[in-house]
Parts: structure tokens; sequence; C-alpha cells
């Protein structure tokens, strides 16, 4: 259990020189906000997110982040043209989230717009499901195929090919389901719902991984740990973002050669003192060195709270938390949880220049 745990916590330290200058986007529903949220909030201090943050959509701040268009700048609505666009960044972190009901529109095009003008993303992390196959189209799966591939063409065509994709899947939806999304014109679809979303699944993270792009399965990671979805049957609480946020800075780790191990553990009055080691298995190329890129990186980790207390090390685990998570029933490893296409050089980002003409939605 203690491996498992290991392999599915992070720490703000490690978070944070991990994406050290890096510039993250993501794309998504209302889920994809709450993995924005919590990646925001780990890159200034290990906390989870509180049910309210959970909850709120458009506030005009969130942990010092800002919103940039939509939201309550705009008329709140749970409408498909709704629009969300939230910014934060720091000396060294930018991250930036986008809500989107489909995946490739008018709107995505000038998404896609402000990539190509501004700057380019090292990490893009996206998904676009639920919205798709239940708003748009009763016969939804062929729509759904061919605005996946014109989304993976445009993506393919404007970011460079340093910049790691990650296509999530769609987390289990349960059987009872309620939802911003669910209006009462496609209530009756609700039952339905969630064998969608497995043959969605199946459409989106093949075709993703056509075209060489990353799959993380959170389908598959969280069908055991349904007692962390919420009781709209659709959202998930604060430990399973964490752990969602976990995946995904392994897995960039993982991408960019990077080893995160913790190699030492003790206690001293009352504090825990967790040894981490961020170790670079592959060379920079020629000329690219500065803060971030040092070969061996050596933390100290230091948590006010008892492990024997908070088992992951936090200490303000939300009231829903009972025990690490362990999925008896998997692997470590599985050969469809992840597909990696290859290994990322770790290059120094904001490298690029700023555009000459200013991007579509008006910000870098």
């Amino acid at each position: 259990m203690a491996n498992v745990q290991k392999k599915e916590t992070m720490s703000h330290q490690q978070a944070s020189l991990l994406l050290h200058n890096k510039f993250v986007v993501v794309l998504g529903d209302s889920i994809q906000r709450s993995v924005y949220k919590d990646l925001v909030k780990l890159l200034q201090k290990d906390r989870y997110l509180t049910l309210r943050q959970l909850k709120s959509k458009g506030e005009m701040s969130f942990e010092l982040d800002c919103l940039v268009e939509g939201g309550c700048l705009n008329h709140m609505n749970n409408g498909t043209e709704y629009k969300e666009v939230r910014q934060y960044q720091s000396d060294h972190h930018l991250v930036r989230f986008y809500f989107v009901t489909r995946i490739f529109s008018r709107y995505m095009q000038s998404i896609i717009e402000d990539f190509r003008q501004g700057l380019k993303p090292d990490v893009v992390i996206v998904n676009s499901c639920v919205w798709d196959i239940s708003r748009y189209n009763p016969k939804w799966v062929d729509d759904y195929k061919e605005n996946l591939k014109r989304f993976f063409d445009e993506l393919r065509r404007v970011l460079p090919e340093e910049t790691l994709v990650i296509w999530n899947l769609t987390m289990p939806l349960g059987e009872r389901i309620k939802g911003g999304f669910l209006v009462p014109e496609i209530e009756h679809k609700a039952p339905q719902l969630r064998y969608d979303v497995i043959e969605a699944n199946f459409y989106s993270g093949t075709l993703a991984n056509t075209y060489d792009m990353d799959v993380l399965d959170l389908h598959f990671r969280f069908r055991f740990s349904l007692q962390h979805r919420t009781k709209d049957g659709v959202h998930w609480n604060a430990i399973a973002h964490r752990r969602i946020t976990a995946f995904l800075l392994r897995h960039m780790a993982q991408a960019w050669g990077v080893m995160l191990t913790a190699d030492a553990l003790k206690k001293t009055q009352g504090h825990c003192h967790i040894g981490t080691k961020m170790q670079r298995t592959s060379d920079l190329p020629s000329g690219r060195s500065g803060p971030g890129h040092t070969t061996d990186i050596s933390i100290n980790i230091i948590h006010s709270s008892d492990m024997s207390e908070h088992p992951t090390g936090f200490d303000n685990m939300p009231s829903s938390y009972l025990e690490p998570y362990e999925d008896y029933h998997q692997p470590l490893h599985h050969q469809f949880v992840m597909r990696n296409r290859h290994s990322r050089p770790h290059y120094a980002p904001y490298t690029h220049q700023r555009p000459v003409q200013t991007p579509f939605h008006g910000y870098y």
C-alpha cells in the first residue's frame, strides 16, 4: 500500500520544480476545470481543493489566478456557448484553462489560433466528450469521430513537436447523473450516457494514439474508486483530483526523462522531512541551461502534520479521506493505462519570440 501511495501523490516542491518555466494548457469541461484548479493550487501549496472551489465556476479569481474571458464577466449559463478562460501566472509558471463544450468548433479554432500566434504550450491536457455526445447530435458517433480528426490535425499542424499532448479519457459516469450539461431536453439520455462514454473513450483513445498523442485512461484508473465520485454522478472530490494531478505530473516526468524518487524519510521534532531527488536521465541540448535545468536537484519537503495521522503528509485532508488509494484488482502498470509515443527532450521553454500581432483572445 505504501508503494502505491507514493506513486499516486505529488508534493508542491516536486510539481513546482517539474513545471519550472513551463506553459501548461488545459482544455475541456468542468472536470478539466478542476484538473486546472488542482494543478494551480499544488504549484503554490500542499493543500487540497475545498468543496466550494470544486463547485465554483466563472469566478473572478481562484488562488491568485484571473478570469480572462467569459464566466461572470458575461452571462452565466449552462448553454453550449458558455465560455471561460482562466490563467495563473507566477515568475516561473504559466497555466491556462479554456472551457470547451465541443472538441472542434469555431471557438476551438480561435483557441488554436492563440497557439499559432502566441506562446507555444509545453503541455496540452485535453478532454472533450460528455457535452459532445449529449448536447449536439443524437447520432453523435460520426460527428464526434470527424471532430476529433479535425482537432488532432489542427493541433499537429500548429504545435511544435516538443509539445506534450495528453488526451484524458473521460471518467466513469454514475447510473443516475445530474449536472449543468444535463438540461431538461436531454434528461432522457442520462441512463445511456455512461455506456456512450465507454464507446466514445474507445474512439478517442484509439484515434489519439494513431496521431501519436499520449493517452491517460482515467476511466480505467478510477473504475474501483467510485467512492470518490460526488452525488451528482459526474464530478469527483478533491482526493480524486489530486490523484489525477499526480498521474499527469508523473507522466510528464516520464516523457521528459525526469526521475522523481523519494530516497529518505525521517521525523524530527514532530515534523516530517522527506528528501526528494529530481534527477535528469537525459542531457540537455547544448546551450540549454539555467535555473530549473540542473542535472541533479535535491530538495527537502517539510510537512507540519504527523504522517501517522495523515498518511499522505498533508495537514488539511478533506473529511471524506479514509485511506490511501489502492486498486486491488489492477497491476501497477497496464499497457492501456498510459500510451507514450516516445521520450521528449527536456528543453528550455519560453524561448519563443513574442508575437508581433496580439493573439485572438488578447493575451499571451
